[in-house]
């Protein structure tokens, strides 16, 4: 089945079982929408008939066919004189912390009109000083690449955030993203009221306690199973694990996109040029977050380019390369002078573990380039520097161990023979740009 027709699917599937009160004002909270400067220049663009572009910037939930097609298609049917084109820039299993690195690269290259960021699920349990940092960054560059950008801020929900919710409360995530969107006029949609609404009504099933996993594997003759058999109990299904959504659960956060901009309808195009001339909420933001190339005269030992990986479309797509070592004692090594330093790379099931060296300051131990999620390859970022701006001098070691990988086990049908087999062993980098917060240098 193509993606085209799985998508089609379950998009039936979410129109026969989402109930009709779900659509009425009273299933969201009137603190769902913050309109703040709204999105003025987008809308007004649109409605000129003019073509416009839409981003999406987030983790798997975005990524997942669902509320990032859906909205896509809802506005192609209401601004039918605009030509609408998507960009799908969202990552599976990331955070701001490289969103704000690669939105350059993913999104703000294509010039988008509409810019959706959505990473309070993936950013759960950072701090809010962390959080307010990589989401300003994240504005501040769209604003200096195109101040008639418009930006909105989306919050998803999962059956963690829960009892978050309780009487009229919301996640600490969400929290924190707001000082930004306060400080610079974005409007913000938090999807968790409009769910919680259709929970504590008794007309919603939050999750069917599957495991979950970083990149959702989306079964839709399955969700229309389940959903036939909940509409019979007047209810629809959130997400088969509680995290990322079924249709029906995409279609509440459609909902609320679709109160976003019925409440901004009309408004002004605003000057987020001002915005930049103000102070920051954090002098310390990554507005000047960059990738930068691995070069060859930085890589010591045996290192090849990654032909298995870049054949990935996925990844090229991402990184344009991917080095690859599994010998260990091979090196990565540069300076750079700056504050923040970072790796994109890859974790996966024969992925090894890495020694960090910053300034001949060896890191305790080990950092794994494996974890509980990896029966598969997903794209990451491995954190080398965040401190005082200077020069900086890194070494990246691959350790001959190799790291334990107990933390699958319950992902896996016979945990001890799979565990012992090639897939689950080795001792493999993939590094593919340096992410730097300044410059690397000689």
């Amino acid at each position: 089945m193509t993606k085209q027709m799985s998508f089609a699917l379950a998009a039936a599937v979410f129109a026969l079982a989402l109930p009709a009160a779900n659509g009425g004002k009273s299933a969201a909270s009137e603190r769902e929408v913050v309109l703040r400067d709204g999105i003025g220049a987008f809308t007004a663009k649109a409605e000129s008939g003019a073509p416009v572009t839409v981003a999406y910037l987030g983790g798997s939930i975005t990524e997942m066919n669902g509320w990032r097609n859906l909205t896509t298609e809802w506005l192609r049917r209401e601004f039918p004189k605009a030509q609408v084109r998507e960009v799908a820039a969202a990552i599976g299993g990331t955070g701001s912390d490289l969103g704000v690195f690669r939105v350059g690269h993913d999104a703000l290259r294509h010039s988008p009109d509409l810019l959706f960021v959505e990473f309070a699920t993936n950013d759960r349990g950072k701090s809010t000083e962390t959080i307010v940092r990589q989401i300003e960054g994240i504005v501040r560059q769209t604003w200096a690449k195109d101040a008639k950008t418009d930006i909105v801020f989306v919050y998803t929900i999962t059956h963690h955030a829960v009892p978050e919710y309780a009487n009229g409360g919301t996640q600490p995530t969400v929290e924190a993203m707001e000082k930004v969107a306060a400080h610079y006029g974005i409007p913000s949609v938090d999807f968790g009221h409009r769910v919680m609404a259709e929970l504590d009504a008794g007309r919603l099933v939050m999750s069917m306690k599957e495991i979950e996993t970083a990149v959702p594997k989306e079964t839709p003759e399955r969700d229309k199973v389940l959903a036939e058999k909940l509409a019979k109990e007047g209810k629809i299904l959130f997400a088969k694990d509680g995290v990322h959504p079924a249709m029906p659960g995409h279609g509440l956060y459609l909902k609320s996109v679709q109160n976003l901009f019925a409440k901004g309808k009309g408004m002004k195009a605003a000057d987020h040029a001002k915005k930049m001339k103000g102070s920051p909420v954090d002098k310390m933001n990554l507005e000047q977050a960059k990738m930068v190339p691995i070069a060859p005269a930085m890589l010591k030992g045996e290192w090849a380019k990654s032909e298995e990986m870049n054949k990935n479309a996925r990844f090229v797509s991402r990184m344009d390369e991917i080095w690859e070592t599994k010998t260990p004692g091979a090196k990565l090594s540069f300076a750079f002078n700056g504050s923040h330093c970072r790796i994109y790379d890859l974790l996966g099931p024969d992925g090894g573990q890495v020694w960090v060296t910053v300034d001949g300051k060896r890191f305790e131990k080990p950092i794994a380039r494996f974890d509980s999620y990896c029966t598969y390859h997903r794209m990451a970022n491995l954190l080398v520097f965040d401190g005082k701006p200077g020069r900086h001098k890194v070494e990246i070691e691959l350790d001959s161990a190799q790291p334990d990988r107990q933390s699958v086990a319950f992902r896996l049908k016979d945990p001890k023979t799979e565990l012992a087999g090639p897939k689950y062993n080795g001792t493999r980098f993939w590094p593919g740009k340096i992410m730097v917060v300044g410059d690397v240098c000689k």
